[in-house]
């Protein structure tokens, strides 16, 4: 491999030491909405019980949401850290695509880039990366989104830079990253997810588990901080 590998081949291998990550929890960007809100700071598996336990107990729609008992909802968000602050912005969110949106963001998303992605921005907890996460995940835009987990592996290998700012840094990689993968939505959906998999599990932010790396041949932070050719 090259020093700075074809990032399809750096997915591919991504994907045989991780496998064929799991699909989205859902397609409709008001859930991914609530799926960002439901529950804060808790893992994947808490989020998901979460996330389950919203659509069964009271709904997705925004006036289900809106005439849920507080307690519900305050009992559905423990499964992460500060409930009373997910609830809250779990009734924010249907009141405001309520209001603003009819109930029902599919149009707002499929808008011209920049004004879904600002349309999104007014939910709680969705900067300009998350927005375009769920028009990615949406498949309502294919866009390279990142998480930060996938951020800090795409920068390690040595694409884009890091600025004085994440917004700076965030595009700086994802253009850099964009123009060697395909274009489609699939395409930059497995990268998305397996990326952001491979960050949380091996490329962690401390204590990266270089050794067991399917790149870290190419790997510049590898190459850098523990001196493997």
């Amino acid at each position: 491999m090259p020093t700075r590998p074809d990032l399809r081949r750096v997915i591919d291998a991504l994907e045989e030491v991780h496998g064929k990550p799991k699909p989205p929890p859902t397609t409709d960007p008001l859930e991914l909405v609530l799926w960002e809100n439901v529950a804060y700071l808790a893992d994947d598996e808490r989020r998901a019980e979460a996330f389950r336990a919203l659509k069964k107990r009271v709904g997705t729609r925004p006036e289900q949401i809106l005439a849920a008992r507080g307690g519900v909802l305050f009992d559905i968000a423990r499964a992460g850290i500060m409930p009373g602050g997910s609830s809250e912005k779990l009734r924010r969110t249907a009141a405001i695509a309520l209001e603003q949106f009819g109930g029902d963001l599919k149009a707002a998303a499929k808008r011209p880039l920049s004004e879904a992605r600002k349309a999104l921005m007014k939910f709680p907890s969705i900067g300009a990366p998350g927005a375009e996460k769920i028009l990615l995940l949406s498949g309502s835009h294919p866009v390279l989104a990142l998480d930060s987990n996938g951020l800090r592996v795409l920068l390690r290998l040595g694409h884009g830079r890091e600025a004085k700012s994440y917004a700076a840094t965030y595009r700086s990689v994802q253009e850099a990253a964009a123009a060697q993968l395909p274009p489609g939505g699939a395409g930059l959906i497995r990268a998305h997810l397996l990326l952001r998999h491979h960050g949380q599990t091996l490329c962690r932010r401390s204590r990266p588990r270089c050794e067991a790396c399917p790149v870290a041949n190419v790997c510049v932070y590898c190459r850098t901080v523990t001196g493997r050719r």
